[in-house]
């Protein structure tokens, strides 16, 4: 998939952020959603949002994210204002993710895991202003619309 870049930016860390996610990340930036950053996998897993409060913040959802293990950075998404509790794999939190590792890491080919509980692994080439994803999908329902 071929998406537009949204470099996230730095923004004011918001109290309401910190106790909706349990945890206070090391960084905070902003684009189309908060982007939350820790430092490790483990904390990513662990956090259990407080889906009331994430709710109340001003922008479409909360992406949280840190290093990888195994993969160069592990990340979640949120966006309870819109009726999505968690998203399995969401494309447009790396638009966001794809930039700020690439800038953090140094390099434009990186490897993500989704966490969520059914997640996915997606690969993210940044191009000038272009995030490129793939990965692997399983085909469940094939239609056609004619007009």
């Amino acid at each position: 998939m071929n998406f537009p870049a949204r470099p996230p930016a730095p923004c004011q860390l918001s109290e309401i952020l910190v106790k909706g996610l349990g945890q206070r990340p090391v960084e905070v930036l902003a684009a189309d959603d908060y982007l939350a950053v820790f430092d490790s996998e483990a904390t990513v897993r662990a956090i259990t949002p407080d889906q009331a409060l994430l709710v109340q913040l001003g922008l479409r959802g909360v992406i949280i994210t840190a290093p990888g293990k195994e993969v160069d950075f592990v990340s979640r998404f949120f966006a309870p204002k819109y009726g999505v509790p968690e998203d399995p794999v969401t494309g447009s939190a790396h638009c966001a993710l794809a930039p700020y590792w690439a800038n953090k890491l140094g390099k434009n080919i990186l490897t993500a895991k989704q966490v969520s509980k059914r997640g996915g692994n997606i690969t993210c080439e940044v191009k000038t202003d272009r995030v490129f994803l793939s990965g692997c999908a399983v085909m469940f329902m094939e239609s056609e619309i004619f007009l």
